[in-house]
């Protein structure tokens, strides 16, 4: 966690890049299991070929957490004020995701000083998965 302070983070900031592994079966199976979300589009290849996809593929909420890393990484989740996502396309095994933030905006609200952060995943490709934004109080 870097603990970054409100006067010495600046609009435009770069938060420091999360890059995970590539994308396995082993890691959707335990995602499954620990968020209860058993879809078989994401761990039964024959049920996601009849569906018409090559093969499963991650969960979105997987990704979300993966931001969740991100964020946390950067601050305490104390300080996590609001967390929002758009899914925009789907991963796939074997993709290597990063998970990027940037500093879009400084304010204050309640009585804290908060930062608006962009944040987005995306695959080896340079294709967006997720994009979003979080509010932090520093």
């Amino acid at each position: 966690m870097t603990n970054p302070g409100f006067d010495t983070v600046r609009v435009g900031d770069l938060l420091p890049e999360l890059v995970l592994a590539p994308v396995d079966r082993t890691t959707l199976a335990l995602f499954g299991g620990a968020s209860g979300d058993h879809n078989p589009i994401h761990i039964d290849t024959d049920f996601a070929r009849r569906a018409g996809m090559p093969d499963v593929f991650a969960h979105g909420m997987l990704g979300m957490a993966w931001l969740g890393r991100l964020l946390t990484k950067w601050v305490p989740q104390a300080r996590l004020r609001r967390f929002d996502v758009r899914f925009q396309g789907i991963t796939h095994l074997g993709n290597t995701i990063a998970c990027r933030g940037r500093v879009a905006e400084k304010f204050e609200a309640n009585g804290e000083r908060r930062v608006r952060l962009e944040i987005h995943t995306v695959n080896q490709f340079g294709i967006q998965k997720i994009v979003g934004e979080a509010v932090v109080a520093l």
